[in-house]
């Protein structure tokens, strides 16, 4: 077992005890430029407490961190917040070594866990709201299904005023800094930011009703401690605040402009477009689908107010690079969008109107009929892409 890998206590009595994962660069279609951390945790009680594990290849180093405190075979429970395997993926070795006297899940995290790893009936299903004695240390469980998975669910150690998060307020953030005041706040806004736009926000409105409720319990945080990234302990309010506004997706005064193209007219147009925005007052983003990565485009839209996609015409559809990216758009529905669709085409052209379909699919409201446009535009082609901008503009701006 490697002495170099050592817990880091979180309190006097919990220790974070995960691993790092500084190559990983994609995770379910999001680019993970930074890396990330699966985070464990360990409550040091009457009753030895595990808090989740880690994906399958990081065992090792979890257990050297957690007998850098402790032999690992004191542990008397584990608690697994969230089934998916970067957060068990270890779990049934951990059991088969350490022989806890329990191990808990929610009801759906037993059936999820048992469906991914076929335990054999050795987990026991807590209820929403239960709490467990840990002898000197109470833990109380809260389900957050659907946040991200139906299985997930928070743990909060009353006694610490610790809430133990699972993959909410977390990030993809490879660091040997464990808390959010030793880390660059610029990193983390927009880690923290892009995780939520490329994870969480189809969940948005089951975010809402969560925030709703945990302030409704009235319940006190001194860390935040999620699955990925760094623990919150000084911008606690901070990143709750965050997550309200991500979750309420209300539009501000931005735009993106997201597009494919061949020979550049389509590029052509979506500069005429992007400059149309910006002299109606709203800052504007440009991404070339040939030079940014979709996970790029969510962080972008989430804050935004309009959205103006654009492709060229290849065997009769859109270009790849854009059907990857709205493919991607839809399953994550970003609400509140205002829309519309242009593109240039050789001969076919059935590009506008395919990104139209999603658009609307998408429930994104339309700036009107998209611009599509036979070869090369000239510069009237370009002054409509202008106009339309600017339309775009004031229509945003009359909605905020």
């Amino acid at each position: 077992m490697n002495s170099s890998f050592k817990a880091v206590p979180v309190t006097e009595d919990v220790w974070w005890v995960g691993a790092i994962d500084w190559n990983i660069r994609e995770f379910h279609g999001y680019q993970t430029q930074r890396g990330t951390t699966y985070n464990a945790y360990l409550i040091m009680a009457d009753k030895v407490t595990l808090i989740d594990t880690v994906k399958a290849p990081f065992k090792e180093e979890m257990l050297a961190r957690i007998a850098s405190v402790v032999d690992p075979a004191r542990i008397d429970y584990i608690v697994s917040n969230h089934a998916e395997l970067d957060h068990s993926g270890c779990l049934p070795e951990v059991i088969a070594a350490v022989k806890p006297e329990k191990v808990y899940a929610s009801a759906v995290g037993v059936k999820t866990l048992e469906e991914l790893l076929h335990f054999g009936g050795i987990l026991t299903a807590v209820k929403d709201g239960e709490s467990l004695s840990l002898g000197n240390r109470t833990l109380t469980f809260l389900e957050t299904r659907m946040l991200h998975w139906p299985d997930s669910m928070f743990t909060y150690l009353q006694e610490e005023q610790l809430l133990f998060s699972q993959d909410a307020f977390g990030m993809h953030y490879a660091s040997l800094e464990r808390f959010d005041d030793e880390s660059d706040p610029a990193i983390l806004d927009y880690e923290a930011a892009t995780y939520y736009a490329n994870i969480l926000l189809p969940y948005s409105p089951l975010v809402l009703k969560l925030l709703e409720r945990v302030t409704g319990l009235g319940l006190a945080f001194r860390c935040i401690a999620p699955d990925h990234g760094p623990i919150w302990r000084k911008d606690i309010a901070g990143i709750i605040g965050r997550y309200g506004k991500w979750a309420a997706q209300k539009p501000e005064a931005k735009a993106v402009v997201v597009y494919g193209t061949m020979w550049h007219s389509t590029e052509k147009m979506a500069l005429a477009i992007g400059e149309g925005l910006a002299a109606g007052g709203l800052r504007v983003k440009l991404m070339s689908m040939d030079a940014v990565h979709r996970s790029d485009v969510l962080y972008e839209i989430l804050c935004a107010g309009a959205l103006a996609v654009g492709s060229s015409t290849l065997n009769n559809q859109m270009l790849p690079v854009m059907a990857d990216v709205m493919t991607y758009l839809r399953g994550l529905k970003p609400r509140n969008l205002l829309g519309a669709a242009f593109g240039s085409y050789g001969w076919s052209g059935e590009a506008v109107k395919q990104l139209e379909e999603i658009l609307t699919e998408m429930k994104v409201e339309s700036a009107g009929e998209g611009i599509r446009e036979k070869n090369a535009p000239d510069d009237e082609v370009l002054s409509r892409c202008y106009a339309l901008g600017l339309k775009m503009a004031a229509q945003v701006k009359d909605r905020l």
